[in-house]
């Protein structure tokens, strides 16, 4: 099996790591036996979010008897100091520990700095004086943020959006990471549904050994094809570098990542998959997105009231009423 060692932390986690966001939407005895059954099989490294409702409790519903033996990662949407104590006392309830291995700030606009008027990082050194988290680390989709993070010296690991249709400048940060000693956790591997072969994915991020992908599973037949890659991980292939370039030219410039910090809408558009229907129409079986339920959603496009919230808050920059706009004409046409 393959293995990743974050940065100064130490750990050592395995080259699959569970993504926990999606086990909130099934049951938890569902919930409760895919994550044993992934740590049976050798994942070791799990991570949530206080922010995925109840996915940290169907962790601690898993693992509460084992917890010595799993690397817990979790995070912290807060604003304030008081809002973090609220957030990680809760945390700790709900994964059923006294410790956090890595508690991270969550896609901050900013990045929280000791002394700075929100008090935030002050916390975080407080919490790990206290032996309630072992490590600090910060989520982002921001270059600015995350490249902030990186040079400030202040984290132990860094969670990026990362998967073989990455820039140039994601991998910059890949290696500004390694040259500080700082973890690099990737999410989005598969961007989003965007990318369709795991094995392509897997491969390509096996190339940069200081890369711990978290993959976002929620079903059995998901989780097997990630453990089938403990015994036997799939190597690049001069094939495989072929398909992975004809991807990126279908899936460059501007496109949804659907990571949804453009959501709630006021409208009630589910944006974060409305704005990238052509893509998933054609590369996945376009019956899955012609249902009448899916038309009902992408319908609801037509009462979008233009107020650009979803665009100020994208995290790159996308003019995201145009993108729900040509994805809904296109959309027709499949009808």
């Amino acid at each position: 099996m393959q293995t990743v060692t974050l940065g100064k932390t130490g750990l050592v986690v395995s080259k699959n790591g569970f993504g926990a966001l999606p086990v909130q939407r099934v049951q938890k005895k569902e919930a409760v036996y895919l994550l044993q059954k992934a740590f049976y099989n050798g994942i070791n490294y799990f991570d949530t979010a206080r922010l995925y409702s109840d996915s940290e409790e169907k962790l601690g519903a898993a693992f509460s008897y084992i917890r010595e033996k799993i690397i817990i990662s979790t995070k912290t949407g807060a604003k304030n100091a008081d809002d973090f104590w609220k957030d990680l006392e809760q945390s700790l309830k709900n994964l059923q520990t006294d410790y956090i291995d890595i508690y991270q700030f969550h896609n901050p606009d900013f990045c929280p700095k000791p002394g700075d008027k929100t008090g935030l990082y002050d916390a975080m050194l407080e919490a790990k004086k206290q032996g309630k988290i072992r490590f600090i680390g910060i989520t982002n989709h921001k270059f600015t943020v995350s490249r902030e993070a990186i040079e400030s010296n202040l984290y132990d690991t860094l969670q990026f959006p990362f998967s073989y249709l990455a820039s140039s400048a994601d991998v910059e940060l890949v290696k500004a990471c390694k040259d500080s000693n700082m973890g690099f956790i990737a999410m989005k591997a598969l961007s989003g549904g965007l990318i369709t072969n795991s094995a392509m994915a897997y491969a390509y991020l096996a190339q940069y050994d200081n890369v711990a992908p978290i993959w976002g599973i929620q079903r059995e037949r998901e989780l097997d094809e990630f453990l089938s890659y403990n015994e036997n991980p799939p190597v690049l292939t001069e094939e495989m570098k072929k398909n992975i370039e004809h991807d990126r030219k279908e899936l460059s410039g501007d496109f949804c990542r659907g990571c949804g910090y453009c959501m709630p809408c006021p409208s009630g558009i589910e944006i974060n998959n409305c704005a990238r229907m052509s893509l998933l129409l054609r590369r996945a079986p376009a019956k899955d997105y012609l249902s009448a339920a899916w038309q009902e959603k992408m319908k609801k496009i037509e009462n979008c009231l233009h107020c650009n919230k979803c665009a100020s808050k994208c995290p790159y920059g996308l003019n995201t009423p145009e993108l729900l706009r040509k994805n809904y004409e296109d959309y027709k046409t499949f009808l």
